[in-house]
């Protein structure tokens, strides 16, 4: 598979599974449904058999049998090639070993951040954390029971890895919403003076704006020296 190919996760967890053994689609989905990879890789039938049909046509996967419960529409049974197990080897590694760039909504927040008022931030972030909270918690407990029912740790790692994250949005929203609420933010109070110029639609006059931030934002540039 070419590396412009890629993008979906997807069609690394089929390989995955028919690495496993043979399988159907509705066997597929119900699988990574039970093993609780829908959390981790976006399934629905509809893009699974795309990409079930995309890596049939790249000769990574292939027709094995046909199979028939009474008056259902048969189901054909893929199996994984040799260029299919040596792909998503080398899928995997890259995965692990190659830091992507990824677009989180919430970073794309932060960097509009200074639209919204700073009272109102600071709401928002308390009800983010709050959300988090819940979503550490219910995630702690699930992780707690599957390792107490013998669920060896190998297979719960993207929980783990998943659980670091939250503690770290955590640390991280709280820290911000402190910082807002006690001045200690660094330019709060310059964020808090252009919301009271804004008008009552929120919005500044854009010279007014531009003169607000200009000591901010311009480059400042030593002169050249002369010898």
């Amino acid at each position: 598979m070419a590396p412009r190919t890629r993008s979906n996760p997807l069609a690394l967890a089929v390989l995955t599974l028919l690495w496993e053994r043979p399988m159907h689609p509705y066997e597929m989905s119900m699988t990574l449904r039970e093993r609780r990879k829908d959390e981790t890789v976006r399934l629905n039938f509809g893009s699974l058999y795309s990409v079930v049909d995309g890596l049939e046509k790249r000769g990574l996967i292939e027709a094995a049998s046909t199979e028939r419960e009474g008056n259902r529409p048969p189901r054909t049974v893929y199996r994984i090639t040799d260029a299919g197990a040596t792909e998503a080897v080398d899928w995997l590694s890259d995965l692990v070993r190659t830091p992507v760039k990824e677009f989180p909504q919430f970073e794309a927040a932060l960097s509009f951040l200074p639209l919204l008022a700073p009272d109102d931030v600071a709401r928002l972030l308390r009800m983010r954390a709050a959300s988090v909270r819940v979503t550490l918690t219910s995630l702690e407990s699930t992780v707690a029971d599957a390792r107490a029912q013998g669920l060896p740790r190998i297979f719960a790692l993207e929980a783990e890895y998943e659980m670091a994250l939250l503690r770290a949005e955590l640390d991280f929203v709280v820290a911000l919403e402190a910082g807002i609420g006690d001045g200690s933010l660094e330019q709060v109070d310059l964020w808090r003076s252009l919301h009271d110029r804004a008008d009552a639609a929120g919005r500044l006059d854009p010279d007014e704006l531009a003169d607000a931030l200009a000591p901010y934002l311009s480059v400042q540039e030593d002169p050249p020296t002369t010898r």
